[in-house]
């Protein structure tokens, strides 16, 4: 197995993840790409876990840099894992592709003491903006036309906190950026991407 990378960048919101991940911790990456996530939290707080992807060029690229991978349809569901398996179960912008949401949201709190969900926030004042105009949004974190897009779910942040408050989940931490920066101020309006932690109460 190859040693993973410690020292190269991860990209600003998979940093504000590995942020939130303790060190040690069991972690499920969810839809994990090329596992850049799982190799920085290994190689810099020593964590161990599983990433799952459909695609095969990116379970090749996990395998690769030394991340143990699975290959799989996250629809399916998570019945290989077993009940409390991990500290950590995050699902990075795919939640809004899911077509059983609410299913994948309560996989992840089964099968994980607290998940980590990140989304596009579709109420971003760009993505208003060309609606406004007569056209779906496109952008950096909403990058398909609406005839490919995989995208089947689209939520502000008021619905994905509706949710959890439905499947009695508790928001640990929420936060809201743009880019590389943070938005505190009219988050829902300002903030193109969001980033939750959540647990069961």
């Amino acid at each position: 197995m190859n040693t993973p990378q410690t020292t190269a960048p991860l990209r600003a919101d998979l940093q504000l993840i590995a942020d939130w991940i303790a060190p040690d911790s069991r972690v499920l990456d969810l839809g994990c790409g090329d596992g850049a996530l799982l190799s920085w939290l290994q190689g810099n707080k020593n964590t161990t876990g599983y990433g799952v992807d459909l695609d095969v060029g990116n379970v090749v690229k996990c395998v690769t840099s030394g991340v143990n991978v699975l290959q799989g349809d996250l629809e399916t569901g998570l019945a290989e894992f077993d009940s409390g398996a991990f500290d950590h179960v995050v699902l990075s912008q795919t939640i809004q592709a899911m077509r059983e949401t609410e299913q994948i949201l309560n996989e992840m709190l089964r099968v994980g003491r607290e998940a980590i969900v990140t989304f596009p926030n579709f109420g971003y004042w760009e993505n208003r903006w060309q609606i406004l105009q007569g056209h779906m949004p496109v952008s950096d974190t909403i990058p398909y036309q609406w005839y490919d897009t995989p995208n089947i779910h689209w939520c502000m942040l008021g619905d994905f906190e509706a949710l959890c408050a439905k499947n009695r989940l508790r928001v640990l931490e929420r936060v809201v950026m743009n880019g590389v920066k943070r938005v505190t101020f009219m988050p829902n309006l300002r903030g193109s991407l969001a980033f939750y932690r959540v647990a069961r109460q």
